[in-house]
C-alpha cells in the first residue's frame, strides 16, 4: 500500500526526490532570504501607509489588498527563481 505521499507525488508527475549538495541548498537558502527580506520591507510600508491612513476603511482595505498583490508576486517571483535554480542543478 503507498503513502499519501507516494500518491502525491505519482499524481503531480514528481519522481524521486532530488539530493542537494550543501552548496546547492545555500544558494536556495539565500534565495529565500532575499524575497523575504523583501516581503518583510513591503510590510513595513504597508504598515507606515496605514498608519497615515487613518480611519478611512477605503484607503485601509487597498492598503490591504495591494500588500496581498505584493507578497503574492514576490512569492512567485521566489519560487519561479528557484525552480530555475533547481533546474540548472
Amino acid at each position: 500500500m503507498k503513502t499519501a505521499f507516494e500518491l502525491a507525488m505519482e499524481r503531480f508527475g514528481g519522481g524521486p526526490l532530488k539530493k542537494y549538495t550543501d552548496e546547492q541548498k545555500a544558494q536556495l537558502a539565500e534565495l529565500d532570504r532575499k524575497f523575504e527580506a523583501q516581503i518583510a520591507q513591503a510590510k513595513f510600508a504597508a504598515q507606515d501607509r496605514l498608519s497615515k491612513a487613518g480611519d478611512d476603511p477605503a484607503k485601509i482595505q487597498q492598503i490591504n489588498d495591494d500588500l496581498l498583490v505584493e507578497v503574492r508576486s514576490l512569492e512567485e517571483k521566489r519560487d519561479h527563481q528557484k525552480q530555475k535554480l533547481r533546474d540548472s542543478f
